[in-house]
């Protein structure tokens, strides 16, 4: 193995773990919501400085690679969409240390019944399979897979879109709970914005597999 190739290898590492935290994160995130586990969103916030960290050592890492060997072809995409993917897996992680922070900042539990109605722990359980299977899809090339991503983001689209109506009649069942509610469709924001970072990383994988650009592609601004 070529000294390059150990360095794309070793960058390639870096990100299974990036991502690996970041899922972690969402996982506790969502886990502090249901159980209203405040010492747990808690954990989830003084972890998030480690992504940044993360995030700048790899940024750090893959620069160095650009300057010592001038990449070309697959590897010259490889880097410059691990550049992005690094970029989309850490505003992933902002968002579940978004999330954490509601359920710091709430005073009572979120209504177990309104959290059914609003569809929210459905989609994030969407959201962080969608999330798991681009790490799938990235450690394994596998671009069939990184495709599926793109109509599996409609799910959290169309919660998105129903959460006003869901919202306003959680509201109107307990107008008490008004600041909960509130809560719950700023995640609901955020859980759709997970959808959008991962069919950015769908995009980057085939990017480099392939070499084609799908962003702004008349059949991608149909799926958005």
């Amino acid at each position: 193995m070529t000294p390059l190739e150990n360095e794309i290898n070793g960058v390639k590492k870096e990100l299974v773990n990036m991502w690996m935290l970041v899922q972690s994160q969402l996982n506790k995130a969502k886990e502090s919501m249901v159980q209203f586990d405040k010492d747990l969103a808690r954990e989830v916030l003084v972890k998030e400085r480690r992504v940044n960290s993360f995030e700048l050592k790899i940024d750090r890492d893959i620069e160095n690679v650009f300057a010592l060997y001038c990449p070309v072809a697959i590897d010259l995409r490889f880097l410059l969409a691990a550049l992005k993917i690094n970029t989309n897996l850490e505003r992933i992680g902002d968002i579940a240390s978004g999330v954490a922070q509601y359920v710091v900042d709430s005073t009572v539990n979120f209504d177990a019944t309104a959290l059914e109605r609003t569809s929210i722990i459905r989609m994030y359980d969407e959201a962080i399979n969608i999330l798991t299977d681009t790490r799938t899809a990235f450690e394994n090339e596998d671009t069939a897979l990184a495709r599926s991503i793109f109509k599996r983001d409609d799910v959290l689209d169309a919660i998105n879109d129903n959460a006003p109506v869901t919202i306003a009649e959680v509201i109107k069942a307990d107008i008490t709970g008004i600041n909960e509610a509130l809560f719950m469709l700023s995640i609901i924001r955020k859980l759709e914005r997970i959808g959008d970072q991962s069919k950015n990383i769908a995009e980057e994988i085939i990017f480099y597999v392939e070499a084609k650009i799908l962003k702004h592609s008349p059949s991608q601004k149909g799926k958005q």
